[in-house]
């Protein structure tokens, strides 16, 4: 238990330290490819949270999803790509081939569907290579080009929030 949190103290100063190189990409108006990294660790409506984005229009294989839990079990099977703290090695270097492949996805649109600052998904938002980042009001700023002011049990309204400025931006 221990070792986690150093662990996370040093995957936290190295992304502290890369901050410095965050980009700004420019947002095209046509969003075909989302990337959608869950922390289901509280949440669980993963399910739901993809169905909303499909009624907004966006088609279903074109929505890629990953899922982080603090209790991660190795024998359990996951509906969806699942990962936990053993997935990152001390460095904040990602051990996991689906999590790179996520990474070097490059999306039009990645949705941060996480409202604590844990250490593996700011990293992994961080490096992303997804042209237009979003996430929630509570995680560092500096990770993300919109934040969203809402809570993370209230998917409906993130996902009809997120359309909204979307649509407005066209």
């Amino acid at each position: 238990m221990f070792l986690n949190y150093i662990k996370e103290f040093f995957v936290k100063k190295s992304l502290k330290n890369n901050f410095s190189n965050v980009k700004n990409e420019v947002f095209t108006s046509n969003i075909q490819t989302i990337g959608l990294l869950i922390d289901e660790s509280d949440f669980r409506h993963s399910n739901e949270l993809v169905n909303e984005l499909v009624l907004q229009g966006i088609a279903p294989q074109n929505i890629k999803v990953v899922v982080y839990r603090s209790k991660f079990k190795e024998k359990e099977t996951y509906s969806m790509p699942t990962f936990g703290n053993k997935h990152i090695n001390w460095n904040g270097e990602i051990t996991e081939t689906f999590l790179n492949e996520f990474i070097g996805t490059e999306f039009d649109l990645l949705i941060s569907y996480y409202n604590l600052e844990i250490a593996i998904l700011m990293m992994i938002t961080h490096k992303s290579r997804a042209k237009f980042k979003v996430g929630f009001a509570s995680v560092d700023k500096k990770l993300n080009r919109w934040m969203i002011n809402t809570t993370i049990e209230n998917h409906k309204l993130f996902v009809h929030e997120l359309f909204k400025y979307l649509k407005s931006i066209k």
